[in-house]
């Protein structure tokens, strides 16, 4: 897929986000008082779905059949290490091999609680799913791929700068005074250099984008070009 088709792709999925996001806060704003505001656009799911049918659409055009693509709730539990099983957003199994694992994430308000526990998420997801790897859980799989997409809001409060405690000990200078949208630029370089997930792409769209998808990549190691490219050559590969 050619990087022009891969932006519009990219922008029709953002789009669907939006929009899917805002039904579903009607929707459930009026069934229930406790789920009004924020949280009521939330609880739905299935809001990144544009982004699971494009690599769906990506890993049938590098060879991989459609049955072989899971996305289903039931279909994209795994084995765990440290604990039973996790479920991710889309697996490809062909001939019995787990051959690709993709997690899917974002996050709108609530920024300062909620950064750390995506941070632990995407660290524990990793170490397990290869932990459990090594371990034999995915027998006679060769080495899957690994792969990780995070979506952010684009807002004035993910761009400014946030002040760090240091009670006791000093933190790593590159935290200091940056914003949300560096510390997650941040984590997923870090993911990358440290080989605990083949690829990641951090994407920003300004909230309620549902006109244009409009989209930024802060982090020149995990865009979504890095990403999908890397996906398809390890399908591909592993297929033939």
């Amino acid at each position: 897929m050619k990087d022009s088709q891969l932006k519009d792709r990219v922008e029709k999925a953002i789009r669907q986000f939006w929009s899917v996001r805002e039904d579903q806060g009607k929707r459930q704003g009026k069934k229930s008082d406790k789920d009004r505001g924020t949280r009521s656009k939330v609880t739905g799911g299935r809001q990144l779905d544009g982004f699971t049918q494009l690599f769906c659409e990506l890993c049938q055009d590098a060879g991989v059949q459609e049955d072989s693509i899971r996305i289903g709730t039931k279909e994209v539990i795994l084995p765990g290490f440290f604990r039973p099983t996790k479920r991710w957003d889309l697996i490809v199994v062909v001939d019995n091999c787990l051959l690709a694992v993709i997690e899917l994430k974002s996050q709108l308000g609530s920024l300062g609680n909620n950064a750390n526990n995506r941070a632990e998420e995407a660290i524990g997801n990793a170490h397990d799913f290869w932990t459990a790897y090594r371990e034999g859980a995915f027998k006679p799989s060769p080495r899957p791929w690994l792969g990780y997409l995070f979506l952010l809001e684009d807002s004035e409060k993910s761009n400014a700068p946030v002040k760090v405690d240091e009670p006791h000990f000093k933190v790593f200078p590159e935290f200091k005074d940056a914003s949300y949208v560096d510390r997650y630029s941040i984590l997923c370089r870090k993911l990358l250099r440290e080989r605990m997930y083949d690829a990641a792409a951090l994407i920003l769209s300004v909230p309620n984008s549902t006109a244009n998808g409009e989209f930024s990549e802060p982090e020149p190691e995990a865009t979504i070009s890095r990403f999908t490219k890397s996906l398809v050559a390890h399908v591909s590969t592993n297929i033939n």
